[in-house]
């Protein structure tokens, strides 16, 4: 560890927890406070880290996980620095008095998403320091550097290079205290809430760009509010239980995994050191049970409109319906990938164990107008060029006047299912000439998606719908809903 603390560009910044106002009760918690600096840096903000551990322990970790305090008494040695320390300790007692501080326990967010709240927090100060520090830091993700570390040694490490680059930071976040502290306030809980829920599949500097863009989009915020209106009764599903793989009785032939019960009593006659090699080499052979091939789960590409007709209403019940859908099937072990079209087909986002692309679904803006002909040739392209032994699940998110040719879609359904939810204008009607080759579709009129219960439960109607065997064990045709408002249900069989 001394070795590592003579180098400057581990001195160099880990001698600025002298600064320090939050002290952690485990040292190795701030190995997270590593990744957040390095992706600050990524994204262009040049902070101490100092200020990027206290304000990132203060609004992700829980108040039983550190206390505020200073890390070193500055008040004999140097007077100024221990003022300045002061104000800006007083900053993040502040800081951790906010909502947002309070419920960080309960939010558990990731280190992409605490890096873009750092950067939604203090990204204004770091542009107005107009400075770099007097080194170039490059910590390693090694715990063994936040042990020990006494007063004494943080005041060596602060004096072993010239600290100005932090002064003026400290400063700066006390004369910002106004800002930073609105900024706190103003943090939308429910969007950090909804990524608890749903998850990020992606990360990176890429991901934490689009996450910035959600956290500062309005019309994000419309989308958020809806899908946890929805979220809760999509949680409630329960995985299907896997069918065992191993029957009660009964051996079906040789191979090289097993249990020491069942392995073939012939490999005990070699010598002890051939048969070291031999189960190190996975080479040992057993009786092999009769085995139960589990189903795996489908694909389903579930695509969402982005053209000019889906602004609005139509545009936030469509994006919340959609990171409805792909929670609740990939709950049931299904594979789910999105994207976006209007007179082109974006690239895909496909979801990562239980997380969905969330960011992505919230920042995305199409701009690009509306060619349903060229969209689902293209789709209908890569359909064939990715055959499947199980058909895939298209989940299509739209308003009434998708006009795409039938024979374009009798070339589709060849190859997949397709599933499909349309929002009409006001007044408007569903006249398509290819719906009966969908597999199920759903029609929700301008009044249910305006209206906030009648939203919902319209919402709640498709969902209950929804199911990994479309295509599989199809139920008989539902009867529509009779209110104008509800959504209207319709199983059409192909």
């Amino acid at each position: 560890m001394a070795a590592k603390l003579q180098n400057s560009e581990v001195a160099g910044p880990l001698g600025t927890l002298a600064l320090s106002q939050v002290k952690p009760h485990s040292s190795t918690a701030s190995l997270r406070a590593i990744k957040w600096y390095d992706d600050l840096r990524r994204l262009g903000l040049e902070l101490p880290f100092c200020i990027v551990h206290d304000f990132g322990m203060v609004l992700s970790a829980g108040r039983s996980q550190l206390e505020l305090g200073p890390r070193c008494d500055w008040t004999s040695t140097d007077p100024v620095l221990a003022e300045e320390c002061r104000r800006y300790g007083e900053v993040i007692a502040e800081a951790y008095e906010s909502e947002a501080a309070r419920r960080a326990p309960q939010l558990q967010m990731s280190d992409d998403l605490v890096t873009v709240v750092l950067a939604r927090v203090l990204g204004d100060v770091a542009r107005r320091l107009g400075r770099r520090p007097a080194y170039e830091p490059r910590l390693p993700l090694d715990g063994s550097l936040f042990e020990r570390l006494l007063p004494q040694t943080l005041a060596q490490l602060y004096g072993a290079a010239d600290r100005s680059f932090e002064r003026t930071a400290i400063q700066q976040v006390a004369r910002a205290r106004l800002l930073i502290l609105t900024l706190t306030d103003s943090l939308d809980l429910d969007t950090l809430r909804l990524f608890g829920m749903v998850g990020l599949s992606e990360g990176g500097a890429l991901a934490q760009v689009e996450l910035l863009n959600s956290l500062e989009a309005p019309e994000a915020n419309d989308v958020v509010n809806f899908s946890l209106e929805i979220l809760p009764s999509v949680l409630e599903t329960k995985a299907k239980p896997a069918a065992s793989t191993v029957a009660a009785f009964g051996y079906s032939g040789l191979g090289r995994r097993g249990s020491i019960d069942n392995m073939v009593l012939t490999e005990l006659a070699w010598d002890d050191l051939e048969l070291t090699r031999r189960i190190v080499d996975n080479e040992v052979l057993y009786y092999a049970r009769e085995q139960q091939h589990e189903e795996e789960g489908r694909d389903h590409l579930l695509l969402i409109d982005a053209s000019a007709s889906m602004r609005g209403d139509r545009a936030t019940f469509a994006r919340a319906m959609a990171l409805a859908t792909g929670k609740k099937l990939l709950l049931e072990g299904e594979h789910v990938t999105f994207r976006f079209f209007d007179s082109r087909l974006y690239e895909a986002h496909a979801a990562q164990g239980q997380d969905l692309p969330t960011a992505y679904l919230l920042s995305f803006k199409g701009e690009h107008g509306r060619n349903p002909a060229r969209v689902f040739t293209e789709l209908n392209t890569l359909l064939g060029l990715n055959r499947h032994a199980d058909p895939p699940v298209i989940h299509l998110f739209t308003h009434a006047a998708l006009y795409i040719p039938r024979e374009l879609v009798q070339q589709i359904r060849t190859v997949a299912q397709i599933a499909a939810v349309f929002m009409l204008p006001s007044g408007g009607q569903l006249n398509l000439d290819y719906l009966d080759l969908l597999s199920l579709h759903w029609v929700v009129d301008h009044d249910a998606i305006s209206r906030g219960s009648e939203r919902a439960d319209a919402a709640r109607t498709i969902l209950d719908g929804v199911s990994p065997s479309l295509g599989k064990d199809r139920p008989a045709r539902a009867t529509p809903g009779a209110g104008s408002g509800d959504a209207t249900t319709s199983w059409i069989e192909s």
